[in-house]
């Protein structure tokens, strides 16, 4: 993985304290609204992590496959990146 680890760890860190405290707020059977803010804060980590190794992968593994793979490495490439769009779309 070519992405700051420090950023990804971190951003992951996050998210994973903020689970930690849904748990409770369900288990402790707070207002459905505030349960729900906090799933979209978690949402948004998540979103931003995965945002920034997509973003590195584009200018790390793909542009060398472009750069100089073969036409296979190209077309792989162009696949794992829709794939990626796809399940986004989800």
């Amino acid at each position: 993985m070519k992405a700051d680890k420090a950023q990804i760890t971190r951003l992951l860190k996050t998210a994973r304290g903020q689970l930690d405290g849904l748990l409770r707020m369900v288990e402790e059977d707070r207002y459905c609204i505030e349960i729900s803010n906090q799933l979209m804060a978690v949402d948004a980590i998540l979103r931003k992590a995965n945002r920034e190794v997509l973003r590195t992968h584009l200018e790390g593994c793909v542009k060398d496959a472009f750069a100089g793979g073969s036409e296979e490495e190209k077309d792989r490439k162009i696949a794992e990146i829709l794939g990626a769009m796809d399940s986004l779309s989800r």
